[in-house]
């Protein structure tokens, strides 16, 4: 009986601590959610521009209630309150050193240069939150472990965070601004996105976005910033994104504005303080500059942030070799800043530092693997080891082995012309040597730039003394023509160094673009019909805009043709040395409108003058390329009767006479289809690609057995096209049938600008030489053709031997004799020339 009941007594005890034990976990449940439920509320009023509202949830509570002051706190800091901020989180944080207040002060003495002490709060939060279950908790100790740097930590927290809690749009944001530091675009675009699905009204997520988005799609990502300012007019981050924006398209009175309202809302906002800084850098304004360096300073000693942001930007406008030495400043400041490490990597990369660049991103890559940017740089870095260089007169070139016996002689001999005649031509001596690097991948030239895969549509870049771009391996035979890509970019190396790195980007594209026509006419008439288009749907830009016009994905394209057609009125209108002094001008600082008024100019009256040349050179063509307004009913009519009447209706109309080419030919009319043709094409002569109505025309004339007419035809569509591989494959094999020669070398000359790994050019071109006894002409040729691995290699060796015995250099010769009677050893042309080589050596 007594056992009994001493195990009654047992039970009870045990029954009643479970359920004490039961009701303090219900309490902290409840406790957490409540929390969780006024962090929900506050952030969101504050992400809504709501103080007033934040302020009424904060006064909900007691003064020191964690979750309150952190609250105020953060408004504050947002206001640039930074010691009345410190001033309520601190005996809070001291007293709850791993609540959302010690995470709040940890952040305001990170910002405010302590960091030694903020390590020690943002530590214990991480601590306390990494083990939690809770979503609030995991994202603190994410924000935490983000701030100390351990982005592996952050990354998993924050996963983890939203996992928890996965309508909180919150959590997507700063999952995002992670991924967004860590140069992870495509997921920090995701993640924003996910946000605003949760709450469209999420202004932090529309100012993220519109960072995510600077650089694919600048046109949406400044509709992005523009929303996160609608919703939170005080949102500092949505405003210094603009200034930024306006300040890469140089329009710096707009970039000082939206500044300025930065400042109106924080006037201690560092990152304001140091765009304001990089922009009196780059007006020239030093004293300016040293004074928002001492300022920022002041609230945080240990910011070198501010130089490596002036150098971000000074790199951007071009001036590489000053953003080395701004952001070696911002290292001397702060020894430890990894950023800064990875964009001197990036920036002495531009200056042909490679092996300075290397170090410093090796510095950046072992302090934080998880930079994109770094990683990619240093993988294309490791594949350079593959390259082989080589050097002459004022070029450097660096080429992939297996490529340089191709290429070697080609881009040395064209780049050395280019600079020669372009140095001669704007009265410059150019600062050398240069650098250039062919990369047989594309995006190895990509990361080479950017750090980044990708700049789909570019093909070569040049910084000053640097010039990469893609080998005619990098893309199918027929996109691109290396030839007229290196001439471009050398073009771009005058030009930079003429105006000290300052030149706009509408003027150096511009003159680029028109060297290229202006070297070979074939080179520069791609964008004539899109051009003449864009006149008739008024999408040609105003002059003033044209520099933005290189900023958005939908006009950079004909920005390029638009400024090389303005380079070539101001060349005709006012002259060379107009030119040559308004590139020039940039380099005192000036910006355009200045410029402009240097050479007695401004955009009104070039606007005006420009307006009338288009007129004059482009009236006719445009007129033609009109689209024909058709009868209500005959939309979704396409056959050929309906096609030969709006022909004979508008026998002035390009589309409407190629419509009815393509239609009969297809009908197997071919004759029909010769006289719409070629009323096609003596209306719109420049336009290209095979199935251009030269192209088409040359076609029909094969089919109708008249090789004559059909070379005439590809002659004519070449003089406007220099990437039409099929055009230049079928103008030679018509050449050599018919023993045409001077069309044949034109093909093949034409061919080897397109795509040089093609041996039968070089073989043939080595023949001609032979012939016309160019031997010299012919060994390089002949040499090329061998590394291209033709298909008769016996009778290239061979060609290679002849070409060598006749400039005597009988050891090759001899070697190349035996190297074809190795493969062939009754090959008759190989024992002639071995008895000939014997008979000739001493």
């Amino acid at each position: 009986m007594i056992h009994q009941t001493r195990v009654w007594r047992v039970v009870v005890v045990v029954v009643i601590g479970l359920g004490a034990i039961l009701e303090s976990h219900v309490q902290t449940t409840r406790t957490l959610e409540e929390e969780h439920r006024f962090y929900e509320q506050a952030s969101a009023a504050l992400a809504y521009g709501l103080f007033d509202e934040a302020e009424a949830l904060a006064a909900t509570r007691t003064n020191d209630d964690p979750s309150a002051v952190s609250i105020r706190a953060r408004m504050l800091t947002r206001r640039g309150r930074y010691e009345e901020a410190g001033r309520l989180l601190s005996p809070v944080a001291e007293a709850h050193p791993s609540s959302e207040v010690a995470l709040e002060y940890g952040l305001l003495l990170l910002r405010t240069g302590h960091r030694p002490e903020a390590a020690s709060y943002l530590q214990a939060v991480l601590n306390a939150g990494a083990g939690s279950r809770w979503a609030i908790d995991l994202y603190r100790a994410g924000v935490a472990a983000r701030a100390l740097g351990q982005y592996r930590d952050a990354n998993a927290l924050l996963r983890a965070a939203v996992q928890a809690s996965p309508r909180d749009p919150s959590l997507h944001t700063m999952w995002a601004e992670l991924f967004l530091e860590k140069y992870n675009q495509a997921d920090a675009v995701q993640l924003f996105r996910e946000a605003l699905t949760l709450d469209e009204r999420w202004a932090p997520a529309h100012a993220g976005l519109a960072r995510a988005l600077a650089n694919d799609n600048p046109p949406m990502a400044r509709a992005s910033a523009d929303r996160a300012l609608e919703i939170d007019p005080l949102l500092v981050d949505a405003h210094l994104f603009i200034a930024e924006q306006e300040l890469g398209d140089r329009n710096p009175a707009a970039a000082r504005r939206s500044v300025e309202r930065a400042f109106e809302i924080n006037p201690n906002s560092l990152e304001a303080r140091a765009l304001v800084a990089a922009m009196a850098y780059l007006e020239d304004r030093v004293s300016d500059f040293e004074a928002e360096i001492a300022a920022a300073l002041t609230i945080n000693p240990g910011y070198g942030e501010i130089y490596r942001v002036a150098g971000s930007h000074t790199a951007r406008a071009y001036r590489f070799d000053e953003a080395v030495t701004l952001v070696r400043r911002a290292l001397d400041v702060d020894p430890d800043n990894t950023r800064a490490y990875a964009e001197l990597g990036m920036h002495l990369l531009r200056t042909g530092d490679e092996p300075g660049a290397r170090k410093a991103l090796e510095r950046a890559f072992a302090d934080d693997p998880f930079n994109v940017i770094t990683f990619n740089l240093l993988g294309m870095m490791d594949s350079l080891d593959e390259f082989e260089t080589f050097e002459r007169d004022d070029v450097i070139v660096r080429l992939h082995r297996d490529e340089a016996p191709v290429l070697k002689e080609y881009v040395i001999s064209l780049a050395q012309q280019a600079l020669d005649e372009l140095s001669a031509r704007y009265q410059m001596n150019v600062e050398g040597p240069i650098l250039i690097e062919v990369f047989p991948r594309h995006d190895d030239f990509a990361v080479r730039n950017i750090g980044l895969p990708g700049m789909i549509g570019a093909l070569g870049a040049c910084f000053g003394r640097v010039v990469t771009m893609d080998s005619p391996r990098a893309l199918p035979p027929g996109e691109f023509n290396w030839r007229s890509t290196l001439w471009h970019e050398i073009a771009h190396v005058i030009t930079l160094q003429m105006s000290s790195q300052r030149v706009p980007r509408w003027l150096t594209e511009g003159i680029s673009t028109y060297e290229e026509k202006r070297a070979r006419p074939e080179w520069g008439r791609d964008q004539v019909l899109g051009f003449a288009r864009a006149l008739n749907d008024g999408s040609v830009l105003p002059l003033k805009d044209l520099n933005a016009g290189f900023s958005r994905p939908d006009t950079i394209s004909m920005a390029y043709f638009q400024a090389s057609v303005l380079v070539e009125h101001i060349i005709e209108r006012y002259g060379e040395s107009a030119l040559r002094q308004l590139v020039r001008a940039y380099a005192d600082g000036v910006e355009t409108e200045a410029a402009l008024g240097r050479v007695g100019l401004n955009f009104d009256t070039l606007q005006a003058s420009f307006d009338e040349v288009v007129e004059m050179e482009f009236g006719d063509l445009r007129r033609t390329l009109r689209p024909i307004d058709r009868e209500p009913g005959t939309e979704s009519t396409h056959g050929l009767d309906l096609l030969k009447r709006l022909a004979a209706e508008h026998p002035d109309n390009y589309d409407a006479q190629y419509a009815l080419g393509v239609a009969l030919r297809s009908a197997g009319e071919l004759r029909s289809a010769l006289i719409p043709l070629e009323r096609a094409a003596g209306l719109v002569p420049q336009a290209t690609g095979i199935d251009s109505p030269r192209g088409l025309l040359a076609s029909i004339a094969q089919e109708l057995g008249e090789p004559e007419r059909a070379m005439r035809e590809l002659g004519r569509l070449l003089e406007y096209d220099a990437t039409s591989v099929e055009a230049v494959r079928a103008l030679a094999g018509l050449a050599e049938e018919a023993g045409d020669e001077t069309r044949l070398a034109f093909a093949y000359d034409r061919l080897i600008g397109i795509d040089p790994f093609d041996p039968s050019s070089h073989q043939m071109i080595g023949r001609m030489a032979m012939n016309d006894g160019e031997f010299g002409k012919a060994i390089v040729e002949f040499e090329v053709a061998l590394a291209v691995d033709p298909v008769d290699r016996v009778a290239a060796h061979c060609d290679l031997a002849e070409a060598y015995l006749a400039v005597g250099r009988l050891d090759e010769a001899k070697r190349q004799t035996l190297a074809a009677l190795e493969i062939a050893p009754t090959y008759e042309r190989a024992q002639e020339l071995l008895l000939d080589v014997v008979e000739n050596q001493p």
